[in-house]
């Protein structure tokens, strides 16, 4: 039985970073990067959970720290949901170029 070597899980993270950071930089819908975030922090996860395994001293340290992520990921959703409801319910759009009328 093989096993996966890391540069697998270390080149898998590093298309899902790339692919959310594409995302977040181009799109111009708030909800799509607001996935793209995600899924970029998903990359950070899968790069946390593979060093805890292979690292030089194989603990659960980043497997814990991947916890902490999603906890945080999970907050950072629904404050930015409840933030883009209060705008659409406002403005009637989710584009990112109208987010600047919040200053007036």
């Amino acid at each position: 039985m093989s096993s996966v070597p890391l540069q697998a899980y270390l080149i898998v993270a590093l298309i899902l970073f790339c692919i959310g950071l594409f995302g977040a930089l181009t799109k111009r819908n708030t909800i799509i990067v607001l996935i793209c975030i995600e899924l970029m922090l998903n990359a950070v996860n899968l790069n946390l959970v593979a060093f805890s395994k292979f690292g030089a001293s194989a603990n659960i340290t980043g497997q814990v720290f991947s916890l902490f992520t999603i906890t945080i990921a999970a907050a950072e959703v629904a404050v930015g949901m409840a933030i883009l409801i209060a705008f659409y319910r406002n403005k009637r759009t989710v584009n990112i170029d109208e987010m600047n009328t919040l200053k007036e």
